[in-house]
C-alpha cells in the first residue's frame, strides 16, 4: 500500500497492469484511486480506456485518478463567445496537428496557463507521452503565428474518444482557436467526447460540462470500442 496524508492507497505492481474499479476512488481528494504501476503504453492505454489518468509531482510515486464528476466536451458543445468569433474571423493563427509534439509538451510543462486539461508534467510523463505519440495515439494541436508556436494542447485518441491532457497559450485566444478547430475536426469524424478530466473556469467557458463518473464510463465503454485513428494527423485550413 502507498501512503498519502491520511489515505492508504492500493499499490499497483509494475509488471501486472490492472486497476481497481474507478468507483473505488476516494471522494477526497476527488478521484484518487491508486499508486504505482508504470507509464508504459500498456498501462496508459488500459488506464484511459477505463476513465483513469496519471497525475503526480516529481518525487512522488505515480498516482492514478478518476474524478467524479468528470469534465467533458460533448459533440456540438463547444461554446464560441462573440469575442472568440471575431478572433476566428480574423484568421490570424495557423492551426496544425502533430507538426511538433515535443514543442507542445515542453510548452505545456513550462508555460503558466489559464486553464489546462490535466497534469503536472514530470520528465517521465513527458517521455511516456512522446512514446505514445510515436505509436500514433498521442496528438498535438498547435496554434502558430508568424512562424512561432503561440498556443495549443496535446492528448490521446483512443477509439472515438479524445483525452485532453494539457494546454497552453502565449497569445490571446490561441488555445481557444486551437480547441474550436480541433473539436470541429473530431465531430466531423464521429468522435463522441473530449475528456477534460477536471473542470476549471477556462474549460467551462469553452462549453465543457460536468457529468457523473458512471455516465462517463458508459460513454467510454462505447466510444473506445472503435478502431483507433493511429498515426500522424494533419489538418488543412
Amino acid at each position: 500500500m502507498a501512503t498519502t496524508p491520511g489515505i492508504q492507497l492500493p499499490w499497483l505492481h509494475e509488471h501486472q497492469p490492472g486497476f481497481p474499479h474507478p468507483n473505488q476512488a476516494f471522494e477526497e481528494p476527488n478521484g484518487l484511486l491508486a499508486a504505482g504501476g508504470d507509464l508504459s503504453p500498456e498501462w496508459l492505454l488500459l488506464a484511459y480506456q477505463n476513465g483513469i489518468f496519471p497525475w503526480y509531482s516529481e518525487g512522488e510515486p505515480i498516482l492514478w485518478w478518476s474524478p467524479d464528476p468528470r469534465a467533458v466536451i460533448l459533440p456540438g458543445g463547444v461554446h464560441v463567445s462573440r469575442s472568440l468569433q471575431k478572433t476566428l474571423k480574423k484568421q490570424s493563427f495557423e492551426i496544425q496537428f502533430d507538426s511538433n509534439f515535443e514543442a507542445v509538451i515542453e510548452a505545456c510543462s513550462s508555460v503558466e496557463r489559464l486553464g489546462q486539461f490535466g497534469t503536472w508534467l514530470t520528465e517521465d510523463m513527458k517521455a511516456a507521452y512522446c512514446q505514445m505519440h510515436e505509436l500514433g495515439y498521442a496528438h498535438s494541436v498547435e496554434c502558430w503565428q508568424d512562424g512561432e508556436l503561440v498556443g495549443g494542447f496535446y492528448g490521446l485518441a483512443i477509439g472515438k474518444c479524445f483525452f485532453g491532457e494539457s494546454m497552453f497559450s502565449l497569445e490571446r485566444d490561441a488555445s481557444k482557436v486551437a480547441l474550436v478547430t480541433f473539436a470541429d475536426y473530431l465531430w466531423q469524424r464521429d468522435y463522441q467526447l473530449i475528456d477534460c478530466q477536471v473542470s476549471s473556469p477556462h474549460i467551462l467557458s469553452l462549453g465543457a460540462v460536468e457529468i457523473p463518473r458512471h455516465d462517463f464510463l458508459n460513454l467510454l465503454a462505447r466510444g473506445c470500442t472503435f478502431p483507433s485513428d493511429t498515426g500522424k494527423w494533419s489538418y488543412q485550413q
